[in-house]
């Protein structure tokens, strides 16, 4: 049953901007750019599936269907992760080129294309999932008020975290030194587990209550 409904998450009301914007990994490849931007696009194409979710009545379809809430909830909280984790792969590569083609060396803006942006990503994420899903399903319509609510503070932490390199007692999250920026990227991943997990039994326990 989820395989469908996740099914029909991806051909009926998936926007192809949300596929699109999971390749942009590539962006890493720029000189001199604040690549955890490459990742905030990506959560820009959650939007536009969530919008587009609202405008097809995907929410009502989904409700005449014989099936619980909050497995409508866990079809698009699957597909949400799908994406995510897409869009990270894809990055994997674009970190291990762009060192070698960056003609500076180095990131002087941010982060440099490393495992510690890996990592970051999958705290960005984390954030966007815990406040925008459950944001959404309180009505399961206003879409652009969740957004918004999760934006801000994604936007906060991303303008923190290409700071942060700019510290000499952190700087050693620059660079490329795998074994003291592993526990990053694994930090990433907990709490992206963890929050994502967290993210899906608030929204469901929400959507819930909501009267369609």
């Amino acid at each position: 049953m989820m395989t469908k409904l996740l099914y029909k998450q991806i051909r009926l009301v998936s926007h192809p901007m949300t596929f699109v914007f999971t390749i942009f990994g590539v962006m890493l490849l720029i000189p001199n750019y604040p690549y955890t931007v490459s990742f905030f696009y990506v959560m820009l194409g959650l939007f536009f599936t969530f919008l587009n979710m609202r405008e097809q009545k995907d929410i009502y379809y989904s409700a005449l269907l014989p099936i619980r809430k909050r497995d409508t909830v866990k079809a698009s909280c699957l597909f949400v992760v799908l994406i995510e984790l897409l869009s990270v792969v894809i990055a994997v590569p674009f970190t291990i080129i762009s060192p070698r083609m960056n003609p500076f060396g180095g990131n002087q803006v941010g982060v440099d294309a490393n495992m510690t942006l890996l990592g970051f990503a999958l705290l960005l994420y984390a954030l966007f999932n815990i406040i925008f899903l459950p944001a959404f399903y309180q009505s399961a319509y206003k879409v652009g008020m969740a957004f918004l609510k999760a934006v801000i503070p994604v936007s906060l932490l991303m303008i923190a975290m290409e700071v942060s390199v700019h510290i000499p007692v952190l700087s050693w999250l620059d660079g490329y030194d795998t074994v003291r920026q592993l526990p990053v990227l694994i930090a990433g991943m907990v709490v992206y587990l963890g929050g994502t997990l967290l993210s899906f039994r608030l929204a469901a326990a929400r959507y819930e209550k909501v009267d369609l």
